[in-house]
C-alpha cells in the first residue's frame, strides 16, 4: 500500500492535465510558465497561447535567460504519444527548476477544446467528446 500511495503521490507532484493547466493560466496563477518543447515548424503549426518555445535542445543553453528564477515549469510536446515533454522536464530538473509534464500534450489541449495559435491565428476546435463532456468540465 505505501509503494502505491508514494507512486501516485509522485505522479501527481510532476504530471499537471490539461484542464488544470488551463485553469492555472486563466487564474493568473503567479511564476508558472508553460515551455512547448517542440521544434520550430511544430510551434509554427499551433502551440498554447501563453506557452514559451523552447525546444529541449536549447533548454541547458537557454533557460536561465528564459525562464526567470523561481519558476515553476510546466512541459509538453505533441501528446501521450511522445515523450518529449518528458525530456524536457528532466532538463529543467536538471537545472533546479520545479517542473511538471504536462500529459496529453498539445493534442489534449487541442482535443479539449482549448485555444491554440498558429499562423491563421488564435482558433479553437469543437470539444473531442471523447476526451471531455461537451461543454462541461470533467469534474474529477
Amino acid at each position: 500500500m505505501t509503494s502505491a500511495i508514494e507512486h501516485f503521490s509522485n505522479r501527481l507532484r510532476f504530471e499537471t492535465d490539461v484542464s488544470d493547466v488551463h485553469g492555472d493560466l486563466a487564474a493568473g496563477v503567479p511564476g508558472l510558465v508553460v515551455i512547448d518543447s517542440r521544434n520550430t515548424a511544430s510551434w509554427e503549426q499551433g502551440h498554447l497561447p501563453e506557452a514559451v518555445h523552447l525546444p529541449t535542445r536549447e533548454i541547458a543553453g537557454r533557460a536561465a535567460a528564459t525562464v526567470p528564477a523561481g519558476s515553476t515549469v510546466v512541459t509538453y510536446c505533441w501528446g501521450p504519444g511522445c515523450n518529449g515533454a518528458t525530456r524536457a522536464a528532466l532538463e529543467f530538473a536538471r537545472l533546479g527548476y520545479a517542473v511538471k509534464e504536462m500529459i496529453g500534450g498539445y493534442e489534449y489541449w487541442v482535443r479539449e477544446g482549448f485555444p491554440v495559435e498558429g499562423a491563421g491565428g488564435r482558433v479553437s476546435r469543437p470539444v473531442d467528446e471523447l476526451t471531455a463532456p461537451a461543454g462541461a468540465a470533467c469534474g474529477c
